[in-house]
């Protein structure tokens, strides 16, 4: 019997990361192809244990460390990476950690990696959203790996369905009335994502179908949908309560993250988000039906 191939998976205790592993160790085959070695900051933690029993290697690397990292991949054969803009909101950070990933991946002979990444915003909309820094560094990243020649496919993941428990707000009356309040239309196509149950469903698929994915990007949503189909549907979850939409301006917007206590640039930042979203499309209004069919 072959040995089996060591995918590594970056975050191996969050959600992305989590995913996988999840997703790896609940499938028959993949499970017989693959040993998953998880890279944690601190392999010590209750999570890491957790993991260590169910025969996931838990393994510490530091990003910021491309000698860690190249530790971290030594005999490896797939790696599944994520950067995480928000620990630090420095994109010049974020980009130079990506190189290191595709650095040490190249100079350890990795034969898949798959990259978490977005697409560069500020290309698509030729300058007019250029402070969306979340989505344009790991572009960036995505355009170096391409470079490097490593062999390597892109996973994207869509809008985090997490945002909605910020998007609707209550009243604070009895009965409430929820209203979900963004700074474009109701009807504005929205890729919703999961990121603790979806990521592991598309990055396995991504594992186990590496020849029909490799060069490519995969969309990690599972459908397009408007603001009007999210309120219809918390409206038949939650009976007898009121839900509206309401459309507001750039200011309003931007206002509400400042009483947020997010600063000026984070509030740009969000905002050319979301109305890139509406004029642009998150995907670029790439259809998801390929995806899909690969995962």
């Amino acid at each position: 019997m072959a040995a089996k191939k060591i995918f590594v998976v970056f975050g191996a205790t969050g959600n992305q990361g989590g995913s996988v592993i999840k997703s790896m160790l609940a499938d028959a085959k993949a499970s017989q192809e693959f040993k998953l070695r998880g890279i944690t900051r601190d392999p010590s933690s209750g999570r890491a244990k957790a993991l260590a029993e169910k025969g996931v290697e838990c393994v510490a690397g530091d990003i910021n460390d491309k000698a860690s990292l190249k530790s971290a991949f030594k005999g490896a054969h797939s790696v599944f990476a994520v950067t995480n803009y928000w620990e630090k909101m420095d994109d010049k950070l974020e980009v130079q950690q990506g190189k290191n990933i595709a650095d040490a991946a190249k100079e350890e002979n990795i034969q898949h990696l798959i990259f978490s990444t977005l697409f560069n915003v500020n290309e698509i909309t030729n300058g007019t959203y250029k402070n969306v820094y979340h989505f344009d560094s790991k572009a960036t990243i995505e355009a170096y790996i391409r470079s490097s020649g490593i062999p390597a496919s892109f996973f994207m993941p869509g809008f985090f369905m997490s945002n909605l428990e910020t998007a609707l707000r209550s009243d604070g009356q009895s009965p409430p009335t929820y209203t979900m309040a963004m700074p474009f239309p109701p009807t504005t196509p929205i890729p919703f994502f999961d990121p603790a149950d979806d990521s592991g469903k598309f990055v396995k698929a991504m594992v186990m179908k590496r020849d029909e994915v490799l060069g490519k990007n995969v969309l990690g949503a599972t459908a397009y949908t408007t603001p009007e189909d999210v309120i219809k549907a918390f409206k038949e979850v939650k009976k007898g309560v009121q839900a509206q939409f309401v459309q507001i301006d750039k200011d309003t917007y931007k206002g509400a993250l400042a009483q947020a206590g997010m600063p000026q640039y984070i509030q740009e930042e969000l905002y050319e988000n979301m109305a890139f979203m509406n004029d642009y499309g998150y995907y670029g209004k790439r259809s998801l039906d390929w995806s899909h069919s690969v995962s």
